[in-house]
């Protein structure tokens, strides 16, 4: 098992939401070196494909995905970082013992 990530002055990642129509568009966001390499989100909406969302590099020194997801639905992710390192979300919603839950 991992130990917590520590987010350089971060308390964890952020979820950041805005509802559109008939859906909310969310935004995963972490800081940019922070865990090193390359991240994604993954979850049932993608099918767990690491390819799918990759985190990008904002001008405000985080990195972040977007994914539209249907309103008022629930929905299970995780983070998959650089050497198959997974790890949760501390902002969502809920967590099941195994996977971060988000709802719209």
């Amino acid at each position: 098992m991992h130990e917590p990530l520590a987010f350089d002055g971060w308390r964890s990642p952020v979820l950041e939401r805005k509802r559109l129509k008939g859906k909310t568009r969310v935004t995963f966001v972490l800081p940019e070196n922070s865990p090193e390499g390359p991240v994604s989100v993954v979850g049932d909406f993608n099918h767990w494909n690491p390819a799918a969302h990759p985190l990008e590099p904002r001008g405000d020194g985080t990195r972040a995905a977007n994914v539209s997801l249907p309103a008022h639905s629930s929905h299970s992710f995780r983070y998959l970082a650089a050497g198959d390192y997974w790890f949760d979300d501390e902002t969502a919603d809920h967590h099941d013992g195994t996977n971060s839950r988000i709802n719209t």
